[in-house]
């Protein structure tokens, strides 16, 4: 028995699920919220012009974008692209019109931006 089920994503579902603050202008639907070394599974709406400061990866991360376009220092990604971003990989994510993407991060990431705040 699956420990916790999202139906629909890849066909709109997202758009009944419950979001809240993550970052300013991205919001957060924990899957499953970090709990110990065991990995976070979540989804991340951005609203068009949200971005996220540059950070390390301390772990792996994939991302699947459900919809819109995700961007960052390499390309943009538009809705059914699949990144994986390596262990100690470094960029800075945006979104000019908005997206939703499902994403699964081994570890937290490290934001440069907190570090001299």
């Amino acid at each position: 028995m699956p420990e916790t089920i999202r139906e629909r994503l890849t066909s709109g579902g997202w758009k009944e699920l419950e979001f809240g603050p993550f970052r300013d202008a991205v919001s957060i639907h924990w899957i499953r919220p970090f709990e110990g070394d065991q990995p976070g599974v979540a989804l991340l709406k951005y609203e068009p012009g949200a971005s996220v400061p540059r950070h390390r990866h301390e772990g792996l991360e994939t991302i699947l974008v459900l919809d819109g376009v995700q961007s960052d220092e390499t390309g943009d990604y538009a809705s059914g692209s699949y990144i994986v971003n390596a262990p100690g990989s470094e960029h800075s994510v945006w979104s000019e019109a908005g997206c939703i993407v499902l994403i699964q991060w081994d570890r937290p990431v490290k934001i440069f931006e907190e570090e001299t705040a």
